[in-house]
């Protein structure tokens, strides 16, 4: 049987030997998953993917990784976040538009 998490990426950090670690954001928790190069290093995802989740970094892709029973990741699905930021700013902006109609009433 296999598993899943979603979430996205917060923080990657990419070595000159060819490492890359990556923060993944998940069920309000950060995991840790690394890409090594070298095969006497623990390095639990495979470079594709690796890849995949790095180029993913301050957008508004989220990601769901699934994992083999044996916790090797298999595969990786993107899609877009959705933006509760967006839904704030745009009541901001419909409370701007009252503010000023109340402010030309008044005039």
């Amino acid at each position: 049987m296999t598993s899943s998490i979603f979430g996205e990426v917060i923080r990657v950090r990419k070595f000159s030997n060819g490492d890359i670690e990556i923060d993944f954001h998940h069920e309000e928790q950060i995991t840790e998953y690394r890409y090594s190069a070298d095969p006497g290093r623990l390095g639990n995802f495979p470079k594709n993917l690796a890849e995949t989740l790095v180029s993913t970094l301050d957008t508004n892709i989220c990601i769901e990784i699934f994992f083999q029973d044996d916790g090797i990741p298999s595969h990786v699905e993107l899609e877009q976040c959705e933006d509760d930021e967006d839904d704030e700013d745009d009541e901001d902006d419909e409370d701007d538009e009252d503010d000023e109609d109340d402010e030309d009433d008044e005039e």
